[in-house]
Protein backbone atom coordinates (compact mmCIF):
# COMPACT_ATOMS: atom_id res chain seq x y z
CA UNK A 1 0.00 0.00 0.00
CA UNK A 2 2.49 2.42 0.97
CA UNK A 3 4.88 1.56 -1.85
CA UNK A 4 2.35 3.17 -4.45
CA UNK A 5 2.06 6.52 -2.49
CA UNK A 6 3.36 9.36 -3.92
CA UNK A 7 6.70 10.53 -1.70
CA UNK A 8 4.84 13.45 -0.59
CA UNK A 9 1.81 11.54 0.58
CA UNK A 10 3.70 8.95 2.38
CA UNK A 11 5.49 11.12 3.79
CA UNK A 12 1.83 13.00 5.20
CA UNK A 13 1.01 9.50 6.28
CA UNK A 14 3.96 9.21 8.07
CA UNK A 15 3.75 12.40 10.50
CA UNK A 16 -0.25 11.85 10.64
CA UNK A 17 0.52 8.24 12.55
CA UNK A 18 3.50 9.87 14.71
CA UNK A 19 1.48 13.33 15.86
CA UNK A 20 -0.89 10.90 17.87
CA UNK A 21 2.26 9.75 19.93
CA UNK A 22 3.22 13.00 20.68
CA UNK A 23 0.42 14.21 21.43
CA UNK A 24 0.11 11.31 23.66
CA UNK A 25 3.40 12.09 25.14
CA UNK A 26 2.44 15.29 26.23
CA UNK A 27 -1.06 14.66 27.62
CA UNK A 28 0.32 12.11 30.23
CA UNK A 29 3.07 14.24 31.87
CA UNK A 30 0.39 15.35 33.63
CA UNK A 31 -0.62 12.00 34.81
CA UNK A 32 3.25 11.35 35.97
CA UNK A 33 4.23 14.40 37.89
CA UNK A 34 0.44 15.24 39.35
CA UNK A 35 1.64 13.77 42.79
CA UNK A 36 4.54 16.72 42.57
CA UNK A 37 2.44 19.40 41.45
CA UNK A 38 0.02 19.00 44.53
CA UNK A 39 3.01 19.23 46.99
CA UNK A 40 4.35 22.50 45.32
CA UNK A 41 1.45 24.54 44.27
CA UNK A 42 -0.58 23.65 47.48
CA UNK A 43 -3.28 21.75 45.87
CA UNK A 44 -6.31 20.26 47.27
CA UNK A 45 -7.93 17.28 45.49
CA UNK A 46 -10.73 19.32 44.16
CA UNK A 47 -8.19 21.86 42.55
CA UNK A 48 -6.02 19.09 41.11
CA UNK A 49 -9.09 17.14 39.11
CA UNK A 50 -9.74 20.65 37.51
CA UNK A 51 -6.57 20.22 36.06
CA UNK A 52 -7.62 17.27 33.72
CA UNK A 53 -11.12 18.18 33.25
CA UNK A 54 -9.93 21.61 31.79
CA UNK A 55 -7.71 19.72 28.96
CA UNK A 56 -10.81 18.34 28.46
CA UNK A 57 -13.08 21.11 27.82
CA UNK A 58 -10.07 22.47 25.84
CA UNK A 59 -10.29 19.65 23.82
CA UNK A 60 -13.57 20.06 23.03
CA UNK A 61 -13.46 23.56 22.01
CA UNK A 62 -10.34 22.03 19.74
CA UNK A 63 -12.14 19.68 18.20
CA UNK A 64 -14.76 22.03 16.88
CA UNK A 65 -12.80 25.14 15.56
CA UNK A 66 -9.87 22.79 13.83
CA UNK A 67 -12.02 20.71 12.55
CA UNK A 68 -13.68 23.02 10.88
CA UNK A 69 -11.49 25.26 9.63
CA UNK A 70 -9.19 21.85 8.23
CA UNK A 71 -12.30 21.18 6.15
CA UNK A 72 -12.45 24.53 5.09
CA UNK A 73 -8.63 25.28 4.47
CA UNK A 74 -5.54 22.94 3.96
CA UNK A 75 -5.74 19.91 6.41
CA UNK A 76 -1.99 19.86 6.59
CA UNK A 77 -1.19 23.22 7.28
CA UNK A 78 -4.11 23.51 9.60
CA UNK A 79 -2.37 20.46 11.15
CA UNK A 80 0.77 21.41 11.51
CA UNK A 81 -0.37 24.78 13.61
CA UNK A 82 -2.14 22.05 16.08
CA UNK A 83 1.03 20.12 16.91
CA UNK A 84 2.28 23.94 17.62
CA UNK A 85 -0.07 25.20 19.78
CA UNK A 86 -0.05 21.75 21.79
CA UNK A 87 3.85 21.64 21.90
CA UNK A 88 4.39 25.47 23.14
CA UNK A 89 1.67 25.45 25.73
CA UNK A 90 3.03 22.65 27.51
CA UNK A 91 6.05 23.90 27.13
CA UNK A 92 5.16 27.08 29.08
CA UNK A 93 4.19 24.95 31.87
CA UNK A 94 7.75 25.12 33.05
CA UNK A 95 7.33 28.77 33.64
CA UNK A 96 4.42 27.98 36.23
CA UNK A 97 3.39 30.83 38.78
CA UNK A 98 0.16 29.79 39.78
CA UNK A 99 -2.92 27.34 39.60
CA UNK A 100 -4.56 30.09 37.17
CA UNK A 101 -1.89 29.71 34.86
CA UNK A 102 -1.28 26.00 35.09
CA UNK A 103 -5.00 25.79 34.00
CA UNK A 104 -4.34 28.40 31.18
CA UNK A 105 -2.00 26.45 29.80
CA UNK A 106 -3.42 22.60 29.95
CA UNK A 107 -6.48 24.56 28.47
CA UNK A 108 -4.30 25.45 25.50
CA UNK A 109 -2.85 22.46 25.29
CA UNK A 110 -6.01 21.06 25.31
CA UNK A 111 -7.47 22.91 22.64
CA UNK A 112 -4.37 22.09 20.22
CA UNK A 113 -4.45 18.07 21.07
CA UNK A 114 -8.19 18.13 20.78
CA UNK A 115 -8.01 19.66 17.20
CA UNK A 116 -4.77 17.09 16.02
CA UNK A 117 -6.34 13.77 16.50
CA UNK A 118 -9.42 14.53 13.65
CA UNK A 119 -7.53 16.32 11.15
CA UNK A 120 -5.29 13.14 11.12
CA UNK A 121 -6.93 11.08 11.00
CA UNK A 122 -8.86 12.84 8.50
CA UNK A 123 -5.37 13.14 6.26
CA UNK A 124 -4.77 9.50 6.72
CA UNK A 125 -8.54 8.62 5.50
CA UNK A 126 -7.94 11.14 2.38
CA UNK A 127 -4.66 8.81 1.40
CA UNK A 128 -5.63 5.10 2.41
CA UNK A 129 -7.97 3.47 0.54
CA UNK A 130 -11.10 2.83 2.72
CA UNK A 131 -10.88 -1.14 2.65
CA UNK A 132 -7.11 -0.51 4.54
CA UNK A 133 -8.48 2.45 7.09
CA UNK A 134 -9.26 0.03 9.74
CA UNK A 135 -5.26 -1.40 9.67
CA UNK A 136 -3.70 1.88 9.73
CA UNK A 137 -6.18 3.92 12.48
CA UNK A 138 -5.26 0.79 14.70
CA UNK A 139 -1.50 2.09 13.85
CA UNK A 140 -2.09 4.57 15.00
CA UNK A 141 -3.74 3.92 17.96
CA UNK A 142 -0.64 1.99 18.90
CA UNK A 143 1.82 4.71 18.42
CA UNK A 144 -0.56 6.51 20.80
CA UNK A 145 0.00 4.14 23.46
CA UNK A 146 3.95 4.13 22.58
CA UNK A 147 3.83 7.50 23.17
CA UNK A 148 2.04 7.27 26.75
CA UNK A 149 4.89 4.01 27.43
CA UNK A 150 7.52 7.04 26.16
CA UNK A 151 6.02 9.61 28.60
CA UNK A 152 6.43 7.57 31.71
CA UNK A 153 10.08 6.62 30.76
CA UNK A 154 10.71 10.03 30.39
CA UNK A 155 9.03 10.85 33.77
CA UNK A 156 11.36 8.26 35.53
CA UNK A 157 14.31 10.09 33.84
CA UNK A 158 13.71 13.55 33.70
CA UNK A 159 11.41 14.23 36.67
CA UNK A 160 13.93 13.18 39.30
CA UNK A 161 17.12 15.53 38.13
CA UNK A 162 14.89 18.35 36.25
CA UNK A 163 11.43 18.69 38.57
CA UNK A 164 8.13 18.35 37.19
CA UNK A 165 8.31 21.62 34.94
CA UNK A 166 11.45 20.53 33.32
CA UNK A 167 9.42 17.25 31.80
CA UNK A 168 6.60 19.77 30.76
CA UNK A 169 9.82 21.60 29.16
CA UNK A 170 10.53 18.38 26.96
CA UNK A 171 6.64 19.07 25.67
CA UNK A 172 8.75 21.04 22.83
CA UNK A 173 10.20 18.21 21.50
CA UNK A 174 7.40 17.92 18.54
CA UNK A 175 8.33 21.32 17.10
CA UNK A 176 11.20 19.58 15.77
CA UNK A 177 9.25 17.30 14.21
CA UNK A 178 6.98 19.78 12.94
CA UNK A 179 10.13 21.26 11.26
CA UNK A 180 10.39 17.64 9.33
CA UNK A 181 7.06 18.00 8.18
CA UNK A 182 7.40 21.33 7.06
CA UNK A 183 10.42 20.58 4.23
CA UNK A 184 9.20 16.66 3.39
CA UNK A 185 5.41 17.61 2.94
CA UNK A 186 4.68 20.05 0.50
CA UNK A 187 1.13 20.71 1.86
CA UNK A 188 -0.34 23.25 -1.70
CA UNK A 189 0.15 19.39 -3.94
CA UNK A 190 -1.39 17.03 -0.92
CA UNK A 191 -3.66 15.53 -2.91
CA UNK A 192 -6.53 12.72 -1.77
CA UNK A 193 -6.07 9.33 -3.01
CA UNK A 194 -8.91 7.22 -4.13
CA UNK A 195 -11.06 10.21 -4.16
CA UNK A 196 -12.02 10.83 -7.65
CA UNK A 197 -15.54 12.02 -7.52
CA UNK A 198 -15.19 14.49 -4.43
CA UNK A 199 -15.74 18.30 -4.93
CA UNK A 200 -13.01 19.43 -2.77
CA UNK A 201 -14.86 22.82 -3.53
CA UNK A 202 -17.70 21.90 -0.95
CA UNK A 203 -16.74 22.90 2.76
CA UNK A 204 -18.39 21.62 5.52
CA UNK A 205 -19.67 22.44 9.10
CA UNK A 206 -20.65 21.75 12.01
CA UNK A 207 -24.77 21.14 10.79
CA UNK A 208 -23.76 19.18 8.03
CA UNK A 209 -23.66 16.34 11.15
CA UNK A 210 -26.97 16.89 11.40
CA UNK A 211 -28.58 18.09 8.21
CA UNK A 212 -31.01 14.98 8.04
CA UNK A 213 -32.85 12.82 10.77
CA UNK A 214 -30.90 10.04 10.00
CA UNK A 215 -27.47 11.58 9.78
CA UNK A 216 -28.63 13.20 13.38
CA UNK A 217 -29.42 10.03 14.72
CA UNK A 218 -26.13 8.53 13.56
CA UNK A 219 -24.18 11.71 15.18
CA UNK A 220 -25.76 11.28 18.25
CA UNK A 221 -25.21 7.47 18.54
CA UNK A 222 -21.53 7.90 17.48
CA UNK A 223 -21.25 10.58 20.41
CA UNK A 224 -22.69 7.57 23.10
CA UNK A 225 -20.32 5.17 21.55
CA UNK A 226 -17.08 7.41 22.02
CA UNK A 227 -18.47 8.31 25.56
CA UNK A 228 -18.77 4.81 26.56
CA UNK A 229 -15.17 4.60 25.26
CA UNK A 230 -13.34 7.21 26.90
CA UNK A 231 -15.74 6.35 30.34
CA UNK A 232 -14.46 2.79 29.87
CA UNK A 233 -10.87 3.75 29.61
CA UNK A 234 -10.44 6.53 32.31
CA UNK A 235 -12.28 3.94 34.41
CA UNK A 236 -9.81 1.33 34.19
CA UNK A 237 -6.57 3.05 34.19
CA UNK A 238 -7.40 5.72 37.20
CA UNK A 239 -9.65 3.21 39.44
CA UNK A 240 -9.35 -0.23 38.60
CA UNK A 241 -6.55 -1.57 39.89
CA UNK A 242 -6.51 0.65 42.78
CA UNK A 243 -9.84 -0.85 43.72
CA UNK A 244 -9.16 -4.39 43.84
CA UNK A 245 -5.62 -3.76 45.41
CA UNK A 246 -7.40 -2.03 48.26
CA UNK A 247 -10.30 -4.66 48.63
CA UNK A 248 -7.91 -7.45 48.14
CA UNK A 249 -4.88 -6.13 50.55
CA UNK A 250 -2.62 -7.00 47.08
CA UNK A 251 0.75 -5.21 46.59
CA UNK A 252 1.23 -4.42 43.09
CA UNK A 253 3.34 -1.81 41.32
CA UNK A 254 0.75 0.60 39.26
CA UNK A 255 3.71 1.01 37.08
CA UNK A 256 3.84 -2.73 35.79
CA UNK A 257 -0.05 -2.70 35.75
CA UNK A 258 -0.19 -0.26 33.50
CA UNK A 259 2.50 -1.24 30.56
CA UNK A 260 0.62 -4.86 30.59
CA UNK A 261 -2.31 -3.17 30.22
CA UNK A 262 -1.03 -0.85 27.37
CA UNK A 263 0.49 -4.32 26.21
CA UNK A 264 -3.17 -5.73 25.65
CA UNK A 265 -4.61 -2.45 24.37
CA UNK A 266 -1.93 -2.53 21.39
CA UNK A 267 -2.69 -6.25 20.16
CA UNK A 268 -5.73 -5.37 20.72
CA UNK A 269 -5.82 -2.55 18.62
CA UNK A 270 -3.65 -4.71 15.67
CA UNK A 271 -6.11 -7.67 16.15
CA UNK A 272 -9.79 -4.90 16.04
CA UNK A 273 -8.10 -3.47 13.05
CA UNK A 274 -7.79 -6.41 11.05
CA UNK A 275 -10.66 -8.00 11.65
CA UNK A 276 -12.60 -4.41 11.09
CA UNK A 277 -11.27 -4.02 7.37
CA UNK A 278 -12.23 -8.13 7.13
CA UNK A 279 -15.70 -8.69 8.55
CA UNK A 280 -17.50 -5.05 8.68
CA UNK A 281 -17.86 -3.23 11.79
CA UNK A 282 -20.99 -4.39 13.31
CA UNK A 283 -19.72 -7.80 13.80
CA UNK A 284 -16.31 -6.21 14.91
CA UNK A 285 -17.58 -3.66 17.69
CA UNK A 286 -20.29 -5.70 18.70
CA UNK A 287 -17.67 -8.83 19.63
CA UNK A 288 -15.19 -6.16 21.38
CA UNK A 289 -18.34 -4.76 23.20
CA UNK A 290 -19.79 -7.55 24.59
CA UNK A 291 -16.01 -9.01 25.89
CA UNK A 292 -15.56 -5.40 27.37
CA UNK A 293 -18.54 -5.75 29.42
CA UNK A 294 -17.94 -9.56 30.24
CA UNK A 295 -13.81 -8.85 31.17
CA UNK A 296 -15.02 -5.76 33.12
CA UNK A 297 -17.00 -7.28 35.52
CA UNK A 298 -14.85 -10.80 35.79
CA UNK A 299 -12.49 -8.41 36.82
CA UNK A 300 -14.46 -8.83 40.33
CA UNK A 301 -12.93 -12.38 40.45
CA UNK A 302 -9.44 -11.14 40.38
CA UNK A 303 -7.32 -12.80 43.84
CA UNK A 304 -3.96 -11.75 43.48
CA UNK A 305 -1.18 -10.50 41.44
CA UNK A 306 -0.91 -12.61 38.71
CA UNK A 307 -4.43 -12.55 37.51
CA UNK A 308 -4.30 -8.61 38.38
CA UNK A 309 -1.93 -8.22 35.36
CA UNK A 310 -3.34 -11.04 33.19
CA UNK A 311 -6.82 -9.48 33.92
CA UNK A 312 -5.32 -6.43 32.89
CA UNK A 313 -4.02 -7.22 29.71
CA UNK A 314 -7.32 -8.94 28.43
CA UNK A 315 -9.70 -5.96 29.73
CA UNK A 316 -7.31 -3.31 27.96
CA UNK A 317 -7.25 -5.80 24.98
CA UNK A 318 -11.15 -5.04 24.52
CA UNK A 319 -11.70 -2.26 26.50
CA UNK A 320 -9.38 0.18 23.95
CA UNK A 321 -8.52 -2.11 21.30
CA UNK A 322 -11.48 -0.95 19.67
CA UNK A 323 -10.82 2.95 20.22
CA UNK A 324 -8.41 2.41 16.89
CA UNK A 325 -11.53 2.05 15.15
CA UNK A 326 -13.69 5.14 15.81
CA UNK A 327 -11.55 7.45 13.15
CA UNK A 328 -11.95 4.45 10.55
CA UNK A 329 -15.59 4.36 10.70
CA UNK A 330 -16.64 8.06 11.15
CA UNK A 331 -14.54 8.93 8.26
CA UNK A 332 -16.29 6.44 5.95
CA UNK A 333 -19.75 7.25 7.34
CA UNK A 334 -19.09 10.84 6.28
CA UNK A 335 -18.49 12.86 3.57
CA UNK A 336 -14.95 14.66 2.44
CA UNK A 337 -15.94 17.95 3.13
CA UNK A 338 -17.04 17.27 7.16
CA UNK A 339 -14.79 14.70 7.36
CA UNK A 340 -12.47 15.89 9.97
CA UNK A 341 -15.44 18.21 11.53
CA UNK A 342 -17.11 14.78 12.03
CA UNK A 343 -14.01 12.82 13.46
CA UNK A 344 -13.22 15.86 15.52
CA UNK A 345 -16.29 16.63 17.28
CA UNK A 346 -17.78 13.05 17.99
CA UNK A 347 -14.45 12.03 19.60
CA UNK A 348 -14.23 15.19 21.37
CA UNK A 349 -17.71 15.13 22.97
CA UNK A 350 -17.34 12.00 24.02
CA UNK A 351 -14.25 12.96 25.77
CA UNK A 352 -15.76 15.60 27.49
CA UNK A 353 -18.76 13.75 28.84
CA UNK A 354 -17.09 10.57 29.15
CA UNK A 355 -14.68 12.58 31.19
CA UNK A 356 -16.71 12.67 33.78
CA UNK A 357 -16.85 9.20 34.55
CA UNK A 358 -13.60 9.16 37.41
CA UNK A 359 -16.39 11.36 39.26
CA UNK A 360 -19.11 9.02 39.26
CA UNK A 361 -17.40 5.96 40.05
CA UNK A 362 -15.40 7.73 43.46
CA UNK A 363 -19.26 8.36 44.10
CA UNK A 364 -20.43 5.32 43.78
CA UNK A 365 -17.65 3.78 45.61
CA UNK A 366 -18.10 5.78 48.42
CA UNK A 367 -21.81 5.15 48.86
CA UNK A 368 -21.43 1.62 47.88
CA UNK A 369 -18.64 -0.30 46.80
CA UNK A 370 -16.34 -2.14 44.30
CA UNK A 371 -18.98 -4.50 42.83
CA UNK A 372 -21.27 -1.62 42.02
CA UNK A 373 -18.67 0.05 40.23
CA UNK A 374 -18.11 -2.59 38.27
CA UNK A 375 -21.49 -3.94 37.61
CA UNK A 376 -21.87 0.50 36.00
CA UNK A 377 -19.03 0.13 33.95
CA UNK A 378 -19.90 -3.01 32.28
CA UNK A 379 -23.74 -1.74 32.15
CA UNK A 380 -22.34 0.91 29.73
CA UNK A 381 -21.00 -1.30 26.96
CA UNK A 382 -24.64 -2.50 26.72
CA UNK A 383 -25.26 0.91 26.24
CA UNK A 384 -22.72 1.66 23.82
CA UNK A 385 -23.99 -1.87 22.31
CA UNK A 386 -27.32 -0.68 21.80
CA UNK A 387 -26.37 2.90 20.16
CA UNK A 388 -23.49 0.70 17.78
CA UNK A 389 -27.13 -1.43 16.44
CA UNK A 390 -28.83 1.31 15.86
CA UNK A 391 -26.80 2.44 13.14
CA UNK A 392 -27.39 0.53 9.72
CA UNK A 393 -24.69 1.83 7.99
CA UNK A 394 -22.54 0.06 10.14
CA UNK A 395 -23.76 -3.44 8.42
CA UNK A 396 -21.20 -5.09 6.78
CA UNK A 397 -23.03 -4.51 3.19
CA UNK A 398 -24.09 -0.88 3.76
CA UNK A 399 -20.76 -0.07 5.42
CA UNK A 400 -18.66 -1.89 2.60
CA UNK A 401 -20.72 -0.17 -0.90
CA UNK A 402 -22.09 3.02 0.78
CA UNK A 403 -21.30 6.66 -0.89
CA UNK A 404 -21.54 9.31 1.89
CA UNK A 405 -20.60 11.97 -1.21
CA UNK A 406 -24.07 10.70 -2.68
CA UNK A 407 -25.89 9.70 0.74
CA UNK A 408 -25.81 13.09 2.25
CA UNK A 409 -26.81 15.62 -0.72
CA UNK A 410 -30.07 12.59 -1.84
CA UNK A 411 -33.21 13.24 -1.21
CA UNK A 412 -34.58 10.53 1.89
CA UNK A 413 -36.10 8.57 -0.99
CA UNK A 414 -32.64 7.73 -2.78
CA UNK A 415 -30.84 6.75 0.06
CA UNK A 416 -30.48 2.70 -0.69
CA UNK A 417 -29.18 1.92 3.01
CA UNK A 418 -32.26 2.98 4.89
CA UNK A 419 -32.97 -0.77 6.05
CA UNK A 420 -34.31 -0.23 9.21
CA UNK A 421 -32.70 -2.11 12.89
CA UNK A 422 -35.94 -4.77 13.54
Amino acid sequence: MYKKLSKNNRHALIAAIVASGMDDLNVMFLSFTMASIISQLNLSGSQAGWIATITNFGMLLGGLVFGVLADKYNKFKVFKWTIIIFAVATGLIFFTPSLFYLYLMRFIAGIGVGGEYGVAIAIMADIVPAEKMGRVSSLNGIVGQIGSISSAVLAALIAPMFGWRGLFLFGLFPLLFVVWMHFAVDADTLKAEHSHHIDASQKGKISDLFATGKLSRQTLALMVMTTVQIAGYFGMMNWLPTMVQNSLNIAADKSIWMVTTILGMCLGMLTFGQVLDKFGPRLTYGTYLICSMISVYAFTFVNNYATLLIGGAIMGFFVNGMFAGYGAIISRLYAYKVRTTANNVILNVGRAVGGFSSVIIGHILEIAGVPQVMLFIASLYILSFVAMMSISNLKKTNYQTMNPELDQVAPKSDFPLLEKIA
